[in-house]
């Protein structure tokens, strides 16, 4: 079961309503020229609402729930619908079945189940008929430290565009957001740390995943999308002796079939002489 905090309400609410295996998605780009601008007109606030709805499909897939997301845009030039292919894909976002629908209904099968629109931008008559997902503003640090466009990186630049992806999930959802430079190389860091771990992991006799884990993990994920708490899980996992390496390994690969980190990248390709 798959709970979302509906933002008018504030009430938990099961979705899908109704009893199908179905989940409608319509995820809602804000205007462009909305927040900071990345130099493609696609600010920061462009790359957290699509990922949102990507952590939904993904969990509620992970929830044995079929997906299907319509992305509504503002009309997009071509140059900036190709940058918006670009950051959704080294974000790790999986392409909605339709970009850019002016009648998401049609193009959902149905209406809505769930609506992921960025904070204070959303006319309440275009979400009647499924839970309202709000999504907090992101702001960046001054331009000294400001965050790229990961679709349109600079080619001197070497980071991981993934990072921006665990930085945009280490709040709750509707949590504003600041974007600093220290913050992401924090996660830039993380990220080296838990892939060079899997991969020493992975040499080990696999283990399954400890059910008080697993329990743990699945109950955040389904109470409207408690990334943070997985996140949390996970770092604590990564130091604790009492459990097998290989039960680390399959905790974390299995896991990042929502959070889209690559975490096993580097599987194979450790220790190399």
């Amino acid at each position: 079961m798959l709970r979302i905090a509906d933002t008018r309400t504030g009430h938990l609410v099961e979705v899908p309503a109704a009893p199908r295996h179905l989940l409608r998605s319509r995820v809602q780009l804000p205007g462009i020229g909305t927040g900071p601008d990345t130099g493609t007109g696609l600010g920061p606030l462009h790359l957290r609402v699509p990922l949102i709805g990507d952590v939904l499909a993904r969990t509620a897939e992970l929830n044995g729930l079929q997906v299907i997301t319509v992305l509504t845009t503002p009309e997009l030039t071509p140059d900036r619908a190709r940058a918006l292919d670009r950051v959704m894909a080294v974000l790790g976002i999986h392409p909605p079945a339709v970009v850019g629908a002016h009648r998401p209904d049609a193009a959902l099968g149905g209406p809505a189940d769930v609506h992921v629109v960025p904070e204070g931008t959303t006319d309440p008559a275009d979400a009647e008929g499924g839970a309202l997902i709000e999504v907090g503003q992101v702001t960046t640090a001054p331009p000294t430290q400001h965050l790229s466009a990961p679709g349109t990186p600079d080619p001197t630049d070497t980071a991981d565009p993934l990072a921006v992806r665990l930085l945009l999930l280490t709040s709750p959802y509707r949590t504003p957001i600041t974007v600093t430079g220290a913050a992401l190389a924090e996660a830039r860091q993380t990220l080296r740390d838990w892939r060079r771990s899997v991969a020493d992991w992975a040499q080990e006799p696999s283990r399954p995943i400890p059910a008080d884990l697993l329990r743990q993990s699945y109950a955040a994920l389904a109470e409207d999308l408690d990334v943070t708490a997985v996140l949390t899980l996970l770092a604590d996992l990564a130091d604790r002796s009492d459990v097998p390496p290989g039960a680390k390994f399959e905790t974390f690969a299995h896991l990042d079939r929502v959070l889209g980190l690559d975490l096993a990248r580097d599987v194979g390709h450790q220790h190399s002489s």
